[in-house]
């Protein structure tokens, strides 16, 4: 694993795939003009919905694609109780905050990926080489830093959004989110310098490596379970 002081990993190409991403306009990275989060780009029931609102419940989908899995293998390979205790938390935490998701974004007619961004996957692909120890250490301090970073989002979006659904979901991943950092910081394992600075320098990745693949024209919709 390279865990740059930027924040930014990189594993074995993985960070080099194309994808398109417009697909998911001002999203995650995507580079947009001053003011569009703000544009609101549906009128609904539950409130009007802004880009802001739109790309916060994609964050939360691609967030539960990578962070599920990675709670899966720590219930295989953790070796102290508080990782195996943090990977069901992970699992347990993302399998209802997705359905939540999942709902909402039906409602409100958003379209989720079905994979996380190659930045994720990167993450993913180096948790899934590492053994032992290693494997602890790097699940505790990769999540803490992410966790950490999109906790600021949820208040953000918490404080401003006007969609009663989006407010609904930000609850939820607050609760949830705050929850993963606690069962990260108990292992004991989290470097707080190097996981602060990280969470607080923001990554020199091309926008389509911070960006998840939108979905294939009729392929059926990844469920958490």
């Amino acid at each position: 694993m390279t865990w740059h002081a930027t924040g930014t990993l990189f594993v074995g190409g993985a960070l080099s795939l194309t994808l398109v991403a417009l697909a998911y306009p001002s999203m995650l990275g995507v580079s947009a003009v001053a003011g569009s989060q703000t544009r609101v780009v549906a009128q609904t029931s539950a409130g009007p919905l802004t880009e802001a609102d739109r790309d916060f419940v994609v964050k939360v989908r691609a967030a539960g694609l990578w962070e599920y899995p990675v709670g899966k293998m720590a219930l295989q390979k953790g070796t102290t109780k508080a990782v195996l205790t943090a990977g069901q938390h992970l699992v347990a935490g993302h399998t209802a905050l997705d359905a939540g998701c999942r709902r909402i974004a039906a409602q409100l007619n958003i379209t989720l990926p079905n994979r996380p961004s190659p930045q994720q996957q990167g993450f993913v692909a180096t948790l899934s080489a590492d053994t032992g120890k290693q494997f602890d250490s790097d699940m505790a301090n990769i999540l803490r830093v992410t966790h950490g970073q999109i906790f600021s989002t949820i208040a953000k979006i918490r404080a401003t959004t006007e969609n009663s659904l989006v407010r609904q979901l930000a609850d939820q991943a607050n609760t949830t989110v705050l929850d993963h950092i606690t069962v990260m910081e108990k292992t004991g394992l989290v470097d707080f310098d190097q996981v602060l600075f990280q969470e607080t320098t923001p990554p020199k990745l091309p926008a389509q490596d911070l960006t998840p693949p939108p979905p294939a024209a009729g392929e059926p919709q990844v469920v958490l379970k």
